[in-house]
């Protein structure tokens, strides 16, 4: 008996104490009015017809005051967003036996007019009308929310996650699936490809579920709806309610090593060490003595080729500085196509094939602990520790287009200007536009080379 009243107690706690008092005097009045109404009718029929009329008036009058003063009332604490819910309906399979079923009890009762089957007919009628009052009770008050990584990467699954919350007080859900929903005359995948089941959401209560979610292309992504649907209790009928989610994610480029990287990593390794000097063991070049050096680096052979003290230099193993340049502009002109001009498919390509090299080399930086410096048309960032600035490059290269070319090659003739750093050129022109002045301080990677 106390955990009852311990129970009771606890849901008056959490209920809305003026709306439950009004609803109770409410329904107290209206049984009143009623009883008043019934007495008028019997009344009525003894002849007293003043007193009919007096209590058909007074049962009037109880059902007005309950109309302006208490249902204003209930009426602000009623959630009424989920009257407006909008719901999509489908019979299933199942439905249409079932209905047809219905159909051949009704051509029977009506033929034979046994009450048996009359009574077999209402209750299989009952049973569809309960289906859609349970179904649209399970799927309304039921928020949705998705949450997905900070970072994605194309082609890499991540773990998002589904979170359903049953806003209802007193009843739960079941048999939940959500699901994306596909806008009409569109081409974009949906975020969700695979529907995700709730078997059961409590009352006032949320439940998750991990999902794994794989982009298979770079750029940005934006789920706008999502469909809660469910076949809740007996499968007869399908219903389905939109919920308003604009979800958004940015895709960043692989970073995986793919085959066109693992190529041209030894060749940028040796290019990289080849243009720094440092306390490494391979040797850098030959120069002439200076107080503040060291005795054992003296070259003694090519001092006495010389006449004059020559010191070694090695190549530094430490404190690598890297500008990666992205060169967006396509070797190409761009083919007329109605009111703008389109890209061919094949630069399309290869442009995409540029960015996920760059997103490679740039990642590659980072697990070196290098400081990195990457440029691009219109986008640049400072040199700094490649784990500063990783993401916000990674986050370039997802929304990079190709843009047509351009005859000034402004982009690699400002790269003159950073001679102190050793330069990563990834770009579409031809042989030959590389600067002079920018081949002893970089290594080139032409697009044409990739397609091979």
């Amino acid at each position: 008996m106390s955990s009852l009243h311990t129970t009771v107690a606890a849901i008056w706690a959490k209920a809305d104490s003026p709306g439950v008092r009004a609803f109770f005097l409410a329904m107290a009045a209206l049984s009143i009015a009623l009883l008043l109404a019934l007495y008028s009718g019997a009344a009525g029929e003894l002849g007293h017809f003043g007193l009919s009329i007096a209590s058909a008036l007074t049962a009037l009058l109880v059902a007005a005051w309950v109309g302006v003063t208490l249902v204003p009332i209930l009426a602000k604490r009623t959630p009424l967003r989920w009257i407006g819910y909008r719901m999509e309906y489908k019979v299933t399979r199942e439905g249409w036996i079932y209905s047809g079923g219905i159909l051949i009890v009704a051509l029977a009762a009506l033929n034979t007019g046994n009450n048996l089957l009359f009574l077999i007919l209402a209750t299989l009628i009952a049973i569809i009308l309960m289906s859609g009052i349970l179904s649209s009770i399970t799927l309304t008050g039921i928020t949705m929310r998705l949450d997905l990584p900070e970072h994605i990467f194309a082609g890499q699954p991540v773990r998002a996650e589904v979170a359903l919350e049953n806003e209802k007080l007193t009843l739960p859900s079941f048999s939940l699936r959500v699901e994306a929903a596909k806008a009409k005359n569109s081409s974009a995948a949906a975020m969700l490809e695979t529907p995700v089941y709730f078997p059961y959401v409590p009352k006032k209560d949320r439940v998750r579920q991990a999902v794994p979610i794989t982009f298979q292309k770079r750029g940005a992504y934006r789920q706008d709806a999502f469909r809660i649907v469910t076949r809740f209790p007996f499968g007869f009928l399908q219903k389905a309610r939109r919920v308003h989610l604009q979800t958004e994610a940015l895709v960043y480029p692989s970073v995986e090593p793919t085959h066109g990287f693992l190529e041209i990593l030894p060749a940028l390794q040796g290019a990289l060490e080849s243009q720094s000097k440092g306390r490494g063991q391979d040797l850098y070049a030959l120069r002439g003595y200076i107080p503040t050096d060291s005795a054992r680096h003296v070259h003694w052979k090519a001092s006495a080729r010389s006449g004059s003290l020559m010191v070694r230099e090695f190549t530094r193993e430490e404190d690598c500085r890297v500008l990666l340049v992205l060169d967006p502009h396509i070797s190409s002109a761009p083919a007329a196509g109605g009111a703008a001009a389109q890209i061919p498919a094949s630069d399309i390509e290869r442009f995409e094939r540029a960015v996920t090299l760059c997103a490679a080399i740039a990642w590659h930086f980072y697990e070196r602990n290098a400081e990195m410096q990457f440029r691009s048309a219109g986008f640049e960032t400072p040199l700094a520790a490649a784990d500063e600035n990783i993401f916000a490059v990674l986050r370039h290269l997802a929304l990079a287009q190709p843009l047509p070319p351009d005859p000034r090659h402004a982009l690699l003739a400002n790269l003159a200007a950073s001679p102190d750093l050793f330069k990563v050129i990834v770009t579409s022109q031809q042989r030959g536009s590389i600067p002079a002045t920018l081949w002893h301080s970089s290594y080139v990677v032409f697009l044409d080379d990739l397609m091979a």
